[in-house]
């Protein structure tokens, strides 16, 4: 199969997986609307503390990302094997990994990419400097495709599921928690003008680790879930 074929099917399921996006625009503004919900509502529940905001501004803009991201991770595989497209994908001749890492990445335009955007106002709120909102924006660059990629691998474990919320919660929150320590540990270094370069560099060890291992656990557990 030659790389021409397998980039184009990949750029197809992410302009298809964006087109149904589009087509239900409403159910885009949820996880975005949730957390600027839970950002602003920090700042009204601890006061105008303007030291304490700014302590606590990292983890509490990296959590409500996290559980924002949560929000949103069911939908990368549950229309597709609800309408059966997911067999139909199972099927090809196309790798269903290189597959995955296309809906994978289609899944973090949609809601990875608006954090980026909204990040930025909300730092202001917690009166975070310029140069400590550079360092929060390239956490979330480098932090929020692998929510996306280990998120993945629980939604394709319980995507035959009915209810399988409670059960992907249990289960991604622990992978999660690497992340959420050297993001925030890398914003709380750069407000205190301490180096940030160890955190980034590892935040950036476990993006590749992500993009280069997990589409096979992904594409095998899909497998599973559809047998």
């Amino acid at each position: 199969m030659s790389a021409d074929s397998l980039s184009n099917a990949f750029l197809s399921v992410v302009r298809r997986d964006l087109l149904l996006a589009y087509r239900h625009r409403a159910e885009l503004i949820n996880p975005l609307a949730f957390f600027v919900m839970v950002v602003t509502m920090f700042p009204l529940a601890v006061g105008a503390d303007v030291e304490l905001l700014r302590r606590i501004a990292p983890g509490v803009i990296w959590v409500a990302a996290l559980l924002a991201s949560l929000l949103s991770m069911d939908a990368i595989f549950r229309s597709d094997f609800e309408d059966g497209s997911l067999e139909l994908m199972v099927m090809t001749p196309h790798p269903l990994s290189v597959l995955v890492l296309a809906k994978v990445t289609a899944h973090w335009l949609l809601s990875g990419v608006p954090l980026l955007l909204v990040s930025p106002l909300l730092a202001v709120m917690f009166d975070i400097e310029s140069d400590v909102i550079s360092v929060l924006l390239i956490t979330l660059l480098l932090g929020t495709p692998v929510l996306s990629l280990i998120g993945a691998i629980a939604v394709a474990l319980t995507v035959g599921l009915r209810k399988g919320g409670v059960l992907l919660a249990i289960l991604v929150l622990p992978l999660y928690v690497p992340v959420l320590i050297f993001a925030s540990g890398a914003v709380d270094a750069a407000a205190s003008g301490l180096p940030v370069s160890g955190q980034l560099y590892m935040m950036s060890a476990m993006l590749f680790l992500a993009i280069t291992l997990t589409p096979w656990p992904t594409a095998a557990a899909l497998k599973m879930s559809l047998s």
